[in-house]
């Protein structure tokens, strides 16, 4: 037992633990000693296998019955490798401590190091403690785009966490709808090697459609929000639903002087524009104010949020024209 233990990697108490559940055959008497196998060093492999990947050991214990009666079990755990194997393009990649302070623009922020290691963005090196492996180098490349633009490291994790909620949300929902109308026919009974191999077929040809769709309604929803969110920010219609402002400072306003919408100004904004003929005072969030400030600069916000706004409004005559369905 000691052999078999030091071979498979498990402890010898849990071997005799697998034997106690029947998950492990026992031993053959050899004279005064007790001798295994090949196939007792194959099933532990087997067993560690499923358990790392999330089955319990009385699952593991229908599984390995099944196959102990002749049903096979080379089929399922085809599919559980399915199952379990890469659910994207990407590889996984190294960096340094150093390379990773450089790439947020030297923030050396250890708390932050430490939080991405608990979310799993990065993942430490035992045998390098200078180094990280990133499992998703898209991730880590979004999270540095973000945070060079200024958004502060703690806001960015929190995010994740959120976003993260939402994603596995939908990725149950994605697998309920799947299971009940696809997968149902092959877990209703242990599924012969055939049905394995046939399950295992459907989540390779099934793998790319979650995100597909996500992509997707994720695209279409973002151009929708954004649009709307800016058309309030820039003081638009007065109907749509504003959207929610997470950081609460949606009734921070500042005033712009908007001239007539026609013909667009080519002068510059001025203080005493308000007393001008054709002028009306428009209140507009101040963080709108001074993002258009740093867009443009401020002798021209006037003129570009006229020019916004009207946009706006030749897009909506023209969609009023088209014809509808």
């Amino acid at each position: 037992m000691e052999d078999l233990a030091h071979r498979s990697g498990a402890t010898v108490r849990t071997i005799r633990a697998y034997q106690d559940r029947g998950l492990l055959p026992r031993s053959e008497r050899r004279g005064r000693a007790n001798v295994y196998g090949e196939a007792h060093l194959a099933r532990l492999h087997q067993i560690a296998g499923l358990l790392d990947r999330g089955y319990t050991l009385a699952s593991i214990k229908e599984l390995l019955d099944a196959w102990d009666a002749g049903r096979g079990l080379g089929g399922v755990l085809g599919l559980v490798a399915e199952v379990d194997g890469p659910w994207t393009d990407e590889r996984a990649e190294r960096i340094t401590r150093v390379a990773l302070h450089e790439r947020f623009g030297d923030a050396q922020d250890d708390e932050a190091v430490t939080e991405a290691v608990r979310l799993g963005v990065l993942v430490a090196v035992p045998d390098a403690p200078d180094e990280f492996l990133v499992p998703s180098p898209r991730e880590l490349a979004v999270a540095a785009e973000l945070h060079l633009a200024g958004v502060p490291l703690p806001a960015i994790s929190g995010h994740l966490r959120e976003l993260r909620t939402h994603v596995e949300h939908i990725a149950a929902r994605f697998l309920d709808f799947t299971t009940e109308h696809v997968f149902h026919q092959f877990f209703d009974h242990p599924p012969t090697d055939e049905e394995a191999a046939e399950a295992a077929a459907l989540v390779r040809r099934l793998r790319p459609l979650a995100q597909q769709t996500v992509d997707a309604e994720l695209a279409r929803a973002m151009r929708e929000l954004a649009t709307r969110y800016l058309r309030h920010r820039l003081g638009g219609d007065a109907g749509d639903e504003p959207p929610v402002d997470p950081a609460g400072d949606a009734a921070v306003v500042g005033p712009v002087d908007l001239p007539p919408p026609r013909p667009l100004p080519a002068a510059s904004h001025t203080p005493d524009s308000a007393s001008q003929p054709g002028h009306q005072p428009l209140q507009l969030p101040a963080r709108t104010l001074e993002a258009v400030r740093e867009l443009v600069g401020a002798e021209h916000v006037a003129a570009f949020v006229a020019a916004a706004a009207e946009r706006e409004v030749q897009a909506r005559t023209m969609d009023a024209l088209l014809p509808r369905d």
